[in-house]
């Protein structure tokens, strides 16, 4: 069974650290490029970081220089690692795979497999 599944999703203060964790499960991991998106509320899904096998991540404006996306193959997990976070980084966390990046990275429509999402607040 294809699964994806996130962890590591609670409270922060603002400023602060969190870590989320996103295992892969019944798929051929080096095939795929990973994302991680989020959904503020009453905003649309955006993707904010990506990585392939053995490529260089990729970050939207919002998250660059705060969030990294470490991928480690040996364990079909990707991570985000939040530093410094703001406010508005409140959202639903969900993680992404695909293997077809026609329609590239931060569209939606590109990935076929999505975990069931971990949510983050952040307190100011």
């Amino acid at each position: 069974q294809v699964r994806l599944v996130e962890s590591g999703g609670g409270s922060v203060q603002s400023g602060g650290s969190l870590r989320l964790s996103c295992v892969a499960s019944g798929v051929t991991y080096s095939a795929y490029f990973m994302a991680w998106f989020r959904q503020r509320p009453g905003q649309e899904r955006e993707g904010i970081a990506g990585v392939g096998y053995g490529g260089a991540p990729i970050y939207a404006d919002s998250v660059k220089g705060r969030f990294i996306i470490p991928r480690d193959n040996a364990k079909n997990t990707v991570y985000l690692q939040m530093s410094t976070v703001k406010p508005e980084d409140t959202a639903m966390y969900y993680c992404a795979g695909t293997r077809d990046l026609s329609r590239g990275w931060l569209q939606r429509e590109s990935y076929a497999l999505w975990g069931q999402g971990t949510q983050v607040t952040v307190s100011s």
